[in-house]
Order: structure tokens, then C-alpha cells, then sequence
């Protein structure tokens, strides 16, 4: 069990602050499924190979991703001074977000309910040197 009080380990925990660069899409209107789908190609790949894979990826997820990966390259690009072609992506996940819900017409009166899911898509990038 962790010593100290439990506002003294929380401050201890965010006091490390992650220095990588990163990008983030909140309320992306795929489900978090679909999403990893296409994450999972990515995941431990250099930035170009990423690139590429979504660029030929069908789905509807890798058009997001894609401009999602973009961002995080230009935020390390321009933030931290990094050079693209060094990068690599070191996390990527897709949280579960809040879910729209629909009603759909049925026969006889009744109504089903239709669930539109929406994902929080988190890309972490860093450099193939750099531990």
C-alpha cells in the first residue's frame, strides 16, 4: 500500500509530466472497435510507414487517424523541435466517449433505440533513440 496521504500521492503522480508529443481527438464519431481496428496497424511503426498504411486503409477510421497522426507530427515538429523521419508512434488508443442515443420507429407503436458511438483517439508519438 502507498504511503501518505492520498491528495500527496496524487500530486506526486501528476507532477511527472509526459514531455512527448502527442495528439488527441475528443468525440470522434466512430466507435472505439472500429477505431482500434485501424490503430492496431499502426501501433510501434515509424511515421511514414503509418502514414502510408492509412493512406490505402479503407475505413472510414483511417481518414481520422490519419489527420489525427498529421497533427501530432506537426505539434512534435514545431513544439519539440523533433525531425518527422526520427518519429515514431509509441502509444495509440481509443477510449470509449459518451453515446448518442436515437430512437427508431418500429411497427405496431413500439420504438427501438439506436446507439451512435463516439471515441476519444489519443496518438503519443516519441524518438527511435530517445528511452
Amino acid at each position: 500500500m502507498a504511503k501518505g496521504h492520498r491528495s500527496q500521492i496524487k500530486r506526486e503522480r501528476n507532477a511527472v509530466k509526459d514531455t512527448r508529443p502527442s495528439a488527441k481527438l475528443s468525440y470522434a464519431r466512430v466507435s472505439v472497435q472500429k477505431a482500434c481496428f485501424v490503430l492496431d496497424a499502426i501501433r510501434g511503426k515509424d511515421v511514414a510507414t503509418a502514414q502510408a498504411i492509412l493512406e490505402y486503409n479503407p475505413r472510414y477510421a483511417s481518414s481520422i487517424i490519419k489527420k489525427l497522426l498529421d497533427s501530432a507530427v506537426a505539434n512534435a515538429e514545431n513544439n519539440n523541435g523533433m525531425s518527422a523521419e526520427n518519429l515514431y508512434i509509441a502509444e495509440c488508443y481509443a477510449n470509449k466517449g459518451p453515446t448518442m442515443k436515437r430512437i427508431h420507429p418500429r411497427a405496431q407503436g413500439r420504438a427501438y433505440r439506436i446507439e451512435k458511438r463516439v471515441s476519444h483517439i489519443t496518438i503519443v508519438l516519441d524518438e527511435k533513440g530517445a528511452k
